[in-house]
């Protein structure tokens, strides 16, 4: 996890770089400016964040003996954040974020989500969850430890199977396709500048 934290500070950087250098570019007027500059404040706070965080997780270098502190504090965190990976055989596999309701059901927050497009940082409700996905999560050990035993395949998602007729059920199938050919197209955008 700690590895997770320091690749993600990493990312930040670049993501940070990446925002102010398309404000530049995106910036003609002085009204232009004004309006860009909220989402630059964003970018630094969430770099400070970021920062913040790496530096916490650099004191994990230090045995416990050197941190006792930090040690306790933690373990007596009432929400704990984790990594969980979806697992093929789950049932969370093919449902929004929405439908399970996650956090109604397990008192656990996703708080972002790596998938085969990338990281996406605080994920909407109709995001849909694959198999392989990493969720991170923030919650108390007994909601993280139920997702879990989901994630992994070990238990079934307790929620009321929703029925889609034939048509619904296409519909569903390409607006995915939609959806993933937009992400194609501007990954392949990103990657020519």
């Amino acid at each position: 996890m700690a590895q997770k934290v320091r690749d993600l500070e990493n990312d930040m950087d670049d993501l940070k770089f990446a925002i102010r250098y398309k404000a530049l570019l995106a910036a003609r007027t002085k009204e232009d400016a004004r309006q860009l500059s909220g989402l630059l404040e964003v970018a630094s706070a969430s770099d400070r964040i970021s920062n913040a965080a790496s530096d916490i997780v650099s004191l994990l270098r230090f045995p416990p003996d050197k941190r006792p502190l930090i040690t306790d504090v933690l373990l007596e965190a009432d929400e704990r954040i984790r990594m969980i990976r979806v697992k093929n055989e789950s049932s969370l596999v093919g449902n929004t974020i929405g439908k399970l309701a996650i956090e109604a059901n397990t008192g656990c927050k996703v708080i972002a989500v790596k998938n085969r497009h990338g990281w996406t940082y605080d994920p909407e409700d109709d995001m849909k969850i694959r198999a392989n996905d990493d969720l991170v999560v923030r919650g108390t050990d007994d909601g993280a430890d139920l997702l879990s035993e989901c994630a992994f395949g070990r238990r079934e998602w307790d929620f009321e199977t929703e029925v889609l007729t034939e048509e619904e059920a296409e519909d569903e199938a390409a607006e995915d396709e939609r959806v993933e050919a937009e992400l194609t197209e501007e990954l392949r955008g990103e990657d020519e500048e």
